[in-house]
């Protein structure tokens, strides 16, 4: 081994990144800048109380309960939403977004704990968000165990059980549930746009790009017929991401393969096909997002470069990890901005809340991802120059 070969190895390796402002960038400055994001949103995260209701059914109790469930809940650092009179009120409610979790007395509720029986108290969440649901739930039962204590010194709350209910999915739904609608929209977005970003920039360094600008074709026909042939691939590849996501596929045991399943199961409340429309809208946003971007970049690692910058923060500030009202203040405008907040916003509420196009969270996003499509084809072909890169 030759330590003069070795070192001029190594040389030439350090000069071609000192070279390279944005690769050079990518090292130092953007790890700082992702980091710095993730601190101040974890740190600065608003706290958004939780909104607690309680229907009282139980007529014999004189509603004495109820109001100390609802002040021990307002001690406890919760909001207290009246004027619940019903359980399907209560349920409408969660399901439009007014409460988070509700507490149903059953009618001799009181009468049972008197008589030294176990009584069942219903707890009713969204369920939209396992994990999130879980922390109100020991909020909730909290309180109530407060209330019962200051009622009837002792321990009646060893003689209550919870009974839970959820609006949307089960009490047994798991995270990767929750969790369905960021993989299509995420993944679809992340995946396309590499894709896009790295063979238009094909074209363009294999001068393919510079002889049809040489003909009488427009610059905006050129765009919009790589985002036509570009988007033929998204579509498929949603369609994959989608049926993989929703199917399950049971592969018996072959000879010394054990069985197995394919696809997640995922269960979903709405219409597939209005979940596709989605998630093609933010793929075709993907697309042209990558052609106009590319054009700014001369190497396929300086489209890479652009994933901490473009796409990361999105996933950061979108809504997939925390809620954005909980985000910090400055940060909200950002996050409502962004057309990864609306598409995982609508999917959630296609495939968990059951939403149709009738919902006017769908209409807005339907309308925003596909003008953030066209005006990134208006962009790319603006920017495109007539050079061999």
């Amino acid at each position: 081994m030759n330590p003069r070969r070795l070192r001029a190895i190594t040389r030439r390796i350090v000069d071609q990144f000192r070279r390279d402002p944005r690769t050079l960038g990518l090292i130092f400055v953007v790890p700082i800048a992702i980091t710095a994001l993730l601190g101040w949103v974890l740190r600065d995260q608003q706290v958004v109380p939780t909104r607690v209701a309680v229907v009282d059914l139980d007529r014999t109790a004189g509603g004495r309960l109820a109001a100390a469930i609802g002040s021990a809940a307002t001690a406890g650092g919760l909001e207290l939403v009246e004027g619940l009179a019903g359980e399907p009120a209560a349920r409408d409610a969660l399901a439009n977004d007014r409460a988070d979790v509700v507490v149903i007395l059953p009618s001799g509720f009181g009468a049972t704990l008197v008589s030294g029986g176990t009584a069942t108290l219903t707890i009713l969440t969204q369920g939209a968000d396992p994990i999130g649901d879980g922390a109100k739930l020991g909020q909730l039962q909290r309180a109530v165990s407060t209330a019962l204590l200051r009622l009837a010194p002792g321990s009646p709350s060893e003689r209550v059980t919870f009974a839970r209910q959820t609006v949307f999915l089960t009490p047994e739904a798991d995270v990767l549930d929750a969790l369905a609608p960021v993989f299509v929209g995420y993944f679809g977005y992340f995946f396309v746009f590499i894709l896009t970003g790295i063979s238009f920039l094909r074209e363009r360094i294999g001068g393919t790009l510079e002889r049809l600008l040489a003909t009488p074709i427009t610059k905006p026909e050129i765009v919009l017929g790589y985002s036509l042939g570009f988007g033929i691939f998204a579509t498929l590849q949603v369609i994959i991401l989608l049926t993989f996501v929703l199917m399950r596929l049971d592969v018996p045991a072959l000879g010394p393969l054990p069985a197995l399943s394919i696809g997640l199961h995922v269960p979903i409340a709405g219409s597939p096909l209005l979940a596709f429309v989605l998630a093609l809208l933010l793929a075709l946003g993907a697309v042209n997002l990558g052609i106009f971007l590319s054009t700014f970049a001369r190497t396929e690692l300086q489209v890479l470069q652009f994933i901490p910058i473009v796409i990361v923060p999105q996933g950061l500030l979108s809504g997939i990890f925390w809620p954005v009202d909980s985000l910090p203040v400055v940060l909200q405008p950002v996050a409502r901005i962004l057309p990864l907040t609306y598409a995982v916003e609508a999917l959630r509420d296609v495939m968990i809340r059951g939403h149709d196009l009738t919902a006017a969270g769908v209409q807005l996003a339907i309308v925003i991802l596909a003008a953030i499509a066209g005006l990134f084809v208006v962009l790319a072909a603006a920017t495109i120059r007539r050079e061999v890169a």
